[in-house]
């Protein structure tokens, strides 16, 4: 007799659409499949993805334990990131290696130390060489509530991975770092995206989120102990008052269920009456609770992203008050401001830069704390940045929100565009507006070519001409928005150096621009704003001694060539400066052609500059951001006044300024 699973396949005629009973056949295979996938209601078998990979059913198992439980077991915090390499994603490996083991991390204020399964010390170059060729990366943070009991944090890292060896059934490569500078011990760990056989490591997204973590919690549970009634009463009278979303809230939001109401005549065995009672007052206080009858309350749909913002800000404001108590300045929490780049629109926050540090190590964002004119300390979460993008301490920015709203370069370049059939060039543009300069026109070219590297906004021909879609506005829009989320800031360096040295500095500052300008950036009389104040009043008498400025009754008279005049006289001395490292005498530029090697950018208080190398001399002009991939090569351009028009490498259309 056959068995059960024997199947003998009748073929049919060639071509033939196969018979009517076969199809039937598949048909009710199809809907057989179907039914099992898309029921709904307890028990649904519902496809989403989250079971394939690796400890699929190691985290199904774990993510079941009783929930009771979580209030005696120790908690690990486990953050998952998964990397994908793309063109430059070794290069960007290595940096988070180096970032990870930055100066500062351990107790004694030390780089932190690589090290991995087999030991103490391990060669961070060597594991980026393994890692060459694989398709992904994963990057973990692993902090236990408890982290600050460990002396050292390399054997529960040690125990976690091997029994998550064990789940996944395969050997894992990975280096680690521990980091110790802020208050909740953690661990940063890099693990090669393939398994022991070579192929691409794929583990399960419920792994991902329930499995690690709950490994992590019993070995915690297992190295301290478990917690003893006095340290659940402890930690959740704590949570009573906190504004943040506390293991309280979350008790609460189970028993209220779908109906969103709690009643005290339900027993918990997790929290007790007393507990229940002072949260539920609480977030009556924030209106986030409502006693609709007694012992019966409804909570606010809104409840947990509302309490995870007010702890989110929370923690901004404690590491405001830490960072401003270190740098000696006193501006009072009253005077503490997140800043809100939708909010600010356009207008900029004007500030000195206290200092920066990071904001989430997870997606490798960094925040800046400025002292504003405004009298008033801001917050500023300005997105990825790398090394080279932090400003220091003591630099004076000016801050501005980046814009969702169609450009009006991305509008001309459409309707350039639309009156030549979809394509835009140089020529067009200057049919299209004769009195549009060379510099102008360059810098609609930038941004189709900075559009076209990020996505198909626009293609660009052989002959340099561009494809333009119709509503290429409108994609300028999502290209900008998709960058506001890296970098939600934009970033203008007003002085790299501190106030208090630009009062009396040969050079063109901030100060003398302020002194000169129609609209003067609004200062008050409190804080960096006042002090603002006072060194522009300083900067007036020194240019009156220098001879720069005079006054005529209420008013000061500034000479029309003041700023000309102590750019020169910086560049001079900087000039002067750096003959001796480049063994080369310093020439001033001169408009007409400049033709050398690019060395790089120097920093000055008249701005930036780049430094440009010839055969018996070098000179300095002003740097442009096209200049940044050119360190080394030789470069060229056209000087006209303030303007380079640069020609660099091969151009299939006109030159870059």
């Amino acid at each position: 007799m056959a068995g059960d699973d024997d199947f003998e396949p009748r073929l049919g005629r060639i071509r033939s659409g196969g018979s009517k009973r076969g199809a039937g056949y598949l048909r009710r295979v199809l809907q057989a499949v179907s039914l099992a996938g898309s029921r709904s209601g307890p028990g649904a078998a519902r496809f989403q993805g989250n079971r394939i990979g690796r400890g699929a059913g190691a985290g199904r198992v774990l993510r079941q334990r009783d929930r009771y439980a979580a209030f005696r077991t120790r908690r690990v915090v486990i953050k998952t990131r998964v990397v994908k390499f793309k063109g430059q994603g070794l290069k960007a490996a290595q940096l988070h290696l180096r970032y990870i083991q930055r100066d500062g991390v351990t107790r004694e204020g030390e780089p932190g130390a690589l090290y991995d399964r087999d030991g103490d010390k391990a060669d961070g170059r060597a594991f980026l060489e393994r890692s060459s060729g694989d398709r992904h990366q994963f990057r973990l943070i692993v902090a236990p509530e408890d982290g600050a009991e460990y002396d050292d944090l390399k054997p529960f890292v040690s125990k976690l991975m091997g029994r998550m060896e064990d789940d996944l059934g395969t050997r894992l490569d990975w280096v680690a770092v521990d980091h110790h500078n802020t208050g909740h011990p953690h661990t940063h760990i890099v693990l090669r995206g393939r398994d022991d056989l070579g192929r691409d490591l794929v583990i399960a997204r419920e792994y991902i989120s329930h499995g690690m973590r709950e490994r992590a919690a019993e070995i915690l549970s297992l190295d301290l102990g478990p917690k003893t009634d006095t340290e659940i009463d402890d930690q959740l009278r704590r949570q009573i008052d906190q504004e943040r979303f506390t293991d309280l809230d979350k008790a609460l939001k189970r028993q209220a269920g779908e109906t969103s109401e709690v009643s005290f005549g339900k027993s918990d065995a997790a929290i007790s009456q007393h507990h229940r009672a002072g949260r539920l007052q609480k977030l009556a206080k924030l209106d986030l609770a409502e006693e609709v009858a007694p012992g019966r309350w409804r909570l606010a749909d809104d409840l947990e992203p509302v309490l995870r913002r007010m702890g989110e800000r929370g923690d901004i404001i404690k590491a405001m008050h830490r960072e401003l108590t270190a740098a000696g300045l006193d501006r009072g929490s009253a005077n503490y401001v997140i800043f809100d780049p939708v909010q600010a629109g356009a207008q900029p926050l004007v500030g000195c830069v206290v200092s920066h540090g990071i904001a989430d190590e997870e997606k490798d964002t960094h925040f800046l704390i400025l002292d504003g004119v405004d009298g008033r300390a801001h917050y500023v979460d300005i997105g990825i940045a790398g090394e080279g993008d932090l400003p220091v301490s003591g630099s004076i920015l000016a801050v501005r929100g980046q814009t969702a709203e169609p450009r009006q370069s991305d509008r001309t370049i459409a309707a350039v565009a639309a009156r030549h059939s979809g394509r835009y060039s140089v020529e067009a543009h200057r049919q299209f507006d004769p009195s549009a300069s060379r510099e102008f026109v360059e810098a609609h070219v930038r941004r189709l070519e900075a559009m076209r590297r990020e996505g198909r906004h626009a293609e660009r021909s052989a002959d340099g001409s561009w494809s333009v879609p119709p509503d290429f506005a409108q994609r300028g829009v999502a290209f900008d928005q998709a960058r506001g989320k890296a970098k939600p800031v934009a970033l203008e360096t007003l002085s790299p150096v501190p106030i208090t040295k630009l009062e009396r500095m040969a050079a063109a500052t901030w100060l003398d621009r302020e002194l000169i300008a129609e609209r003067a950036t609004s200062l008050r009389e409190q804080g960096f704003g006042n002090e603002v104040r006072a060194a522009l009043e300083r900067r007036r008498q020194w240019l009156m001694a220098e001879g720069l400025a005079r006054e005529d009754g209420s008013k000061t008279l500034y000479r029309g060539s003041m700023l000309t005049e102590l750019k020169a006289r910086e560049l001079k001395q900087r000039g002067r400066e750096l003959e001796s490292s480049l063994n080369k005498s310093y020439a001033t530029a001169s408009s007409g052609k400049i033709e050398g090697v690019y060395r790089g950018p120097v920093e000055l208080a008249s701005g930036r500059f780049a430094v440009i190398e010839r055969a018996r001399d070098f000179t300095l002009v002003p740097w442009r951001p096209v200049l940044e991939r050119h360190v080394g090569r030789p470069v060229s351009g056209i000087a006209r006044g303030e303007a380079i028009s640069w020609s660099l490498g091969k151009q299939r259309g006109p030159a870059i300024t």
